[in-house]
């Protein structure tokens, strides 16, 4: 497709030079774009489709990078970053080395701040326009600088929003917030805010009238700072007429409503942008969006083309529903997902909590056989362990799912209201260690690190499916809380799948043993050695399993090997029998783990050994103090040494008898 408008717009300034009627033509090209290139490069499509007419308004009507944009989250900003001179690396969009998944102010100047996690952007921009204001006031500067916090994607479900919310409305401020509202987070959003936005909409003649007489009045120049809130109160009370609601959320917390209005009509946004903009005080516009507008597949299910992969853009045919002509193993969360419905079934106290990701974690699977036992809580990580916790101290037992990133919006939840009464919750950490494209927001490495000092909790990681089938089953008969963390992806293949040319008999034996039952507290040893021994936790086991059968044929002959290996299963607690064995055997040992090496495994391993006199030398590999960038999985375990190849390496510098 010829691109006559966005291939001159390298910047909002050039955007500005588009008369304001040919702006729908500018918004096409820009979603055909986002279409084209997300075909070949895998992205997060639908949300950035709903959002490209708001987008344009808001660079249109706003000084940009003077006024700052804070989006929420930054997967719909996909426009933004082609606006804002990165058309041309936009193919390189969540690739290694190339442009970031989400916002990020290292990227661009246009980028007021990094938005990977959900129901930040009220309190950041917030701070920055409170900020701001400082700046202006101590250097006597004569400007202006709005601030603008986009929230959708079912963020204002988060706790964090309604703070900021509640901050906003007291603390003076000129805060623009626009709450992008499509319904939707990954899956359809539940609750009450959701059905309160609903009601909202159809409230339409009190809002039309609302904003006319807002209009009328800004004409006469009656609304000033001084008659603002004397004005609102006035409308609040007058709405009891138009309206079944006496007041609504913002307008009752003393913020400026405005809306709602159709999001995707480019040039009404721009005339209420522009009319609203420099109005001082707290507002929010309210606008109404569909996620994946402008693209049928996407509108049509929005769920899967949240984040669809590679797709025919003529027939919307997405290529991981192409037949394989080899079976593949299933993903750790199906397994998840099969597991916690077959668990359900036999146990009535059984229930599943999600933070808005049932689809993202598989239990949909759950969802769909067992509904009422299923809670998709929004997009409220915190609430959702809170909430398990008090369903385990009504006596049921909570399998809470969120992604091991997301878990860390939760700690205090888990030490407060979980572990200090040692309450029995299953966390079930999905897409623990790294997770690829989308970066150093998701990258779930700190699991470990942070779990482990909090008493009470049992944590575990598997390194098959059939592990993480017995680590959920045993999960249910234990007391207080477990953690069991598991990784993105698929699962181990099995020895019949394996094509890698590794001797099949060994394979087999190496399978064989990892099906032995979990135990609580126990790991397994995967192989004999008699110089080194090698400790693992989770599914890195099988890289290193790998590593040590390749370099096998290259190492000193001598009866059972150089190294032994060891799955400890478990980090909390850890296997003391396997550990006094290794410490009164060997003089050096590897820990491998997928995640920072500080405070996980490794960590572990040392701390103990120095507490039972042991003094061996232990070389911990791992993710070593760095956020890690976007790219691929392979990409990225290469980078930091934990592929196949890395780990032979390192293995190959250990000091060996």
């Amino acid at each position: 497709m010829e691109y006559r408008y966005i291939n001159k717009i390298d910047s909002p300034a050039d955007l500005k030079k588009v008369p304001l009627e040919e702006l729908p033509s500018v918004c096409a090209e820009l979603r055909q774009f986002i279409i084209e290139a997300l075909s070949k490069n895998p992205g997060h499509l639908a949300s950035s489709l709903g959002t490209i007419e708001l987008t344009v308004a808001l660079h249109y009507v706003f000084d940009t990078p003077n006024d700052k944009l804070v989006w929420d989250v930054g997967h719909q900003a996909y426009a933004h970053k082609i606006l804002t001179g990165r058309r041309d690396r936009f193919h390189t969009n969540r690739q290694f080395k190339g442009l970031s998944p989400f916002t990020n102010p290292a990227e661009s100047e246009y980028d007021a701040f990094i938005a990977g996690h959900a129901s930040n952007s009220i309190s950041a921009a917030l701070g920055i326009d409170i900020g701001n204001e400082f700046e202006i006031k101590n250097s006597n500067l004569k400007i202006t600088r709005n601030v603008v916090a986009i929230i959708g994607d079912g963020a204002m479900t988060g706790g964090l929003a309604f703070e900021g919310l509640n901050n906003t409305s007291m603390d003076k401020n000129n805060l623009l917030i626009v709450l992008n509202d499509n319904h939707m987070a990954i899956d359809p959003l539940k609750g009450g805010f959701t059905q309160y936005l609903v009601d909202l909409t159809t409230s339409e003649r009190y809002n039309r009238w609302r904003w006319n007489l807002y209009r009328i009045a800004a004409k006469l120049h009656l609304v000033d700072e001084h008659k603002r809130r004397a004005m609102l109160r006035r409308n609040n009370s007058l709405k009891a007429v138009f309206s079944k609601q006496s007041s609504n959320i913002f307008t009752g917390l003393n913020i400026r409503y405005f809306g709602p209005t159709d999001g995707h009509d480019v040039v009404g946004l721009v005339r209420i942008l522009s009319e609203i903009k420099n109005h001082r005080g707290p507002k929010v516009l309210h606008i109404i969006t569909k996620k994946g507008k402008g693209y049928a597949p996407a509108e049509n299910d929005q769920t899967v083309w949240h984040a669809p992969g590679e797709f025919n853009v003529e027939t919307g045919e997405r290529q991981s529903l192409q037949p394989s002509a080899v079976s593949v193993p299933p993903l750790w969360q199906e397994v998840f997902g099969e597991t916690l419905l077959e668990l359900a079934k036999q146990n009535e106290k059984i229930v599943g909590i999600t933070p808005a990701m049932p689809s993202g974690c598989s239990m949909s699977i759950m969802q769909k056989e067992l509904p009422d036992r299923v809670f998709d809580v929004g997009i409220a990580e915190g609430h959702a362990v809170t909430f398990s916790a008090g369903l385990a101290k009504a006596g049921m037992i909570p399998y809470c799912n969120i992604y091991s990133t997301f878990l860390q919006r939760a700690y205090d939840n888990i030490v407060h209201d979980v572990a200090l009464q040692n309450l029995h919750v299953v966390l079930c950490i999905d897409r623990a260690g790294i997770v690829g494209n989308d970066g150093a927001t998701h990258h779930g490495l700190l699991d470990l690190s942070y779990l482990r000092p909090i008493p009470n909790i049992q944590i575990c990681a598997p390194r098959t499916a059939e592990d993480l089938k017995q680590m959920l089953t045993l999960a249910e008969k234990l007391d207080g809380p477990v953690a069991i963390r598991y990784p993105r992806g698929r699962t181990n293949p099995t020895p019949e799948s394996s094509t890698d040319g590794h001797r099949q008999s060994d394979r087999a034996e190496l399978f064989t043993r990892s099906r032995e039952g979990v135990k609580y507290g126990k790991g397994v040893k995967l192989r004999d050695g008699e110089d080194v021994a090698v400790l693992t936790i989770g599914a890195i086991g099988n890289t290193m399993a790998e590593a040590i059968e390749n370099l096998s044929p290259t190492l000193p002959s001598r009866e059972g090997g150089v190294f032994a290996h060891y799955d400890m299963r478990w980090l909390k607690p850890l296997d003391e029998e396997v550990l006094h064995e290794v410490g009164k055997k060997y003089q050096t040992i590897v820990t491998a783990e997928d995640g920072m090496i500080a405070g996980g495994l490794g960590s572990a391993v040392l701390e103990w050994m120095a507490d039972h006199g042991y003094t061996p030398r232990v070389i911990r590999l791992g993710v070593n103090d760095q956020f890690v960038e976007h790219g691929s999985t392979k990409e990225l375990y290469h980078m930091l040494k934990l592929d196949k190849e890395g780990l032979c390496e390192s293995l190959l510098q250990v000091p060996v008898k």
